[in-house]
């Protein structure tokens, strides 16, 4: 192992540390105003952006432009073409943007904040950024390494990008296989059993790939949790009903804390320290979301949350 993926794996270990993980997100979860646990946070690496949110939605997204600064520091740690292995991994970041970028385009600027900046863990957004309506986007992200989402309807463009980032992780960051694969079947269950809808061609497409042909086939909820392949049917195993995959979207959550934190105890310190480390802190922004919003409603965790810690 080189020395450059050294250093980042070391440096990836003592981030992690700084974050305030589950006992810390119960703290603030039991804060009795959004106020005092912003207060709380600021003693955490959250505290460049969060002081200065006002309200829930604000306070969430700066947990989460914190997050994304610091994988962007993490980036910079790792030797050259490193940053490579946390682009499909951050692909979210540029999702919400495209998410922003059509809310503004349907003529609420109003609700669309400003776009996170992606740095060196950009996949297309200087070309999206620039696409003037759903068809432009869709042709944008056509010749990018997204592929075409099937679509110009706002629900396929995220759907197709969504799906997209899925297959880029099985196939770019492999100890991230397993995720992707519970994160393209819960998708595709919420779309077939909950919102009652058809999959683009590309997005049925890539999932076939992912999970097999079964699974994106069927035509109950009953055979698609048995048409799962082992690799993924984890996801949905304790969830019997399309009602319950919110508890499921909860044990993903779970399942990539887990793996990350064996990950970051890898002896070799190579790339799977780094994934690891990029897995834990990602599970602790979406817990302090979480926590913000028990808080804001006075100190009351809800199911999400108790769910998740």
């Amino acid at each position: 192992m080189s020395a450059g993926w050294v250093a980042g794996a070391v440096r990836a270990k003592a981030l992690v540390t700084r974050y305030p993980g589950a006992d810390g997100a119960r703290e603030i979860a039991a804060c009795a105003s959004l106020d005092d646990a912003l207060q709380r946070l600021a003693a955490t690496p959250y505290s460049r952006y969060v002081r200065t949110a006002v309200g829930l939605p604000e306070a969430q997204r700066a947990v989460t432009a914190a997050l994304l600064w610091h994988l962007r520091v993490l980036a910079g740690w790792l030797p050259r073409g490193g940053a490579r292995l946390l682009v499909p991994l951050a692909a979210g970041f540029e999702i919400a943007n495209v998410a922003s970028r059509l809310l503004a385009q349907d003529g609420r600027p109003a609700e669309a904040p400003a776009p996170y900046r992606l740095g060196a863990l950009e996949t297309a957004w200087r070309s999206l950024e620039h696409a003037g309506t759903p068809t432009e986007l869709r042709a944008a992200l056509t010749t990018s390494p997204w592929g075409d989402p099937g679509g110009d309807t706002p629900w396929a463009l995220i759907t197709g990008m969504r799906m997209a980032a899925a297959r880029r992780t099985a196939v770019a960051v492999p100890p991230a296989r397993r995720w992707a694969e519970g994160r393209a079947a819960l998708l595709i269950a919420r779309e077939l059993f909950v919102h009652q809808r058809a999959l683009p061609r590309p997005v049925g497409r890539d999932a076939a790939r992912l999970l097999g042909a079964r699974a994106p086939s069927a035509a109950s909820y009953q055979e698609f949790r048995e048409g799962l392949p082992s690799t993924a049917r984890w996801v949905v195993a304790d969830v019997a009903e399309p009602g319950g995959l919110w508890r499921a979207e909860a044990g993903w959550w779970r399942k990539v804390q887990y793996d990350g934190a064996m990950l970051l105890r890898d002896g070799r310190y190579g790339p799977r320290v780094v994934v690891g480390a990029v897995a834990v802190l990602s599970v602790d922004a979406w817990r302090v979301r979480a926590a913000l919003e028990s808080a804001a409603r006075g100190g009351r965790p809800g199911e999400v949350f108790d769910a998740l810690a």
